[in-house]
C-alpha cells in the first residue's frame, strides 16, 4: 500500500467514526477504545472522570462523548470476546478497581504467561477474598461476575482469619492452597493493625484486659517481651513474658519461685491479691 492509499484509508475511517458508536469500558481519568475500518483508535471520555460501561459517540480522532449506559447484554457481548480469568479479589484500590490474585497459579501462568497480582477494574460486587471471573482484553482485565461456582465458605475462613490477626504462617484449614496463602498474606500486607509489633501489642492487650489489667507499654528482649501495665487499681508492674505462650518468666515481685505457673491473664489477679 502506498501512502496515498494510506491516508486515503485514514481519511475513511475518520469519516466514519463520528457515524458511529460504540460500546466500552472506562475508569475515571482513562481512556476508551474501539476499532474501526481495521485501525485502533483511543479517545478521551467526555466527561473526563466518567466511569463504568458505557455508549460512546466519537466526536473527532480524539474525543468520544459518554450517550448512555450499556446494558447487562451488550456488556456481557462485549466480555465474552475475551479469555477468562478466575481471581479472588484481595483489596479495593480506588472507586472500581481491585487488586486481585489467580485461583490457578498454573493456569494463569500456561494461558497468560505471567503469574501476580492484578488490576480488576469496574467491579461491581463481591468483598475481599471471593472468587470472581474476569474477561483480559490483553491489556486490562474487566470484571464479569462474582464466580456463583466457587466454594462460599472460603471468603468466610479467610475472613476470620483475618478478623483474628492469624498469621501467614499458621494459617490452616481444609482445602487452603498455597494461591490462597498468597492472597492472605497480599491482603494482610495492606491491613492496618496486621504489621507484627501491632499484633504483639493487641495480644498483650487483650490478655491484661481480660485479667482486669492494662497495658502502659512493652520492648522486645528476642524470646520474650518486658511489659510495663497497671493493676485496675493503678498499682504499676514490670513482668518479663514469654512470647510463645505468654508465660510468666519474672513477674516482677517475689512469687516464691512460682512465677512460671502462671501466665499473663492469671498474674493480674495475683498481683491484686498480693496488693490487699
Amino acid at each position: 500500500m502506498d501512502i496515498r492509499q494510506l491516508l486515503n484509508q485514514l481519511a475513511s475511517a475518520e469519516t466514519q467514526l463520528q457515524a458511529i458508536q460504540f460500546i466500552a469500558p472506562c475508569v475515571a481519568g482513562g481512556r476508551v477504545c474501539t476499532r474501526v475500518a481495521g485501525m485502533v483508535y483511543q479517545f478521551m471520555p467526555q466527561p473526563r472522570l466518567v466511569e463504568g460501561w458505557g455508549i460512546f459517540q466519537p466526536v473527532n480522532a480524539q474525543i468520544a462523548t459518554w450517550v448512555e449506559a450499556a446494558d447487562l447484554p451488550e456488556i456481557t457481548t462485549y466480555l465474552q470476546q475475551f479469555p477468562a480469568m478466575r481471581l479472588r479479589l484481595a483489596a479495593q484500590l480506588q472507586r472500581q478497581t481491585w487488586l486481585a490474585y489467580p485461583v490457578n497459579e498454573a493456569d494463569m501462568r500456561q494461558r497468560f504467561q505471567t503469574v501476580k497480582p492484578m488490576l480488576v477494574h469496574l467491579v461491581t460486587e463481591g468483598v475481599a477474598f471471593e472468587q470472581i471471573v474476569a474477561r483480559w482484553n490483553g491489556n486490562s482485565a474487566w470484571f464479569e461476575a462474582v464466580d456463583r461456582r466457587a466454594d462460599p465458605t472460603i471468603p468466610e475462613m479467610l475472613q476470620t482469619a483475618l478478623q483474628q490477626l492469624i498469621p501467614i504462617e499458621k494459617l490452616q484449614f481444609k482445602d487452603c492452597t498455597p494461591e490462597m496463602r498468597s492472597l492472605y498474606e497480599l491482603v494482610t500486607q495492606r491491613t492496618e493493625g496486621f504489621a507484627q509489633p501491632q499484633r504483639d501489642e493487641r495480644r498483650l492487650q487483650q490478655a491484661l484486659q481480660w485479667g482486669g489489667g492494662a497495658l502502659n507499654q512493652f520492648q522486645d528482649r528476642g524470646d520474650y517481651w518486658t511489659v510495663d501495665w497497671t493493676t485496675a487499681d493503678g498499682v504499676r508492674h514490670t513482668s518479663a513474658i514469654a512470647k510463645s505462650d505468654l508465660t510468666v518468666m519474672s513477674s516482677g515481685i517475689c512469687l516464691s519461685g512460682r512465677d512460671r505457673d502462671f501466665d499473663l491473664q492469671s498474674l493480674v489477679g495475683v498481683m491484686e491479691q498480693v496488693e490487699d
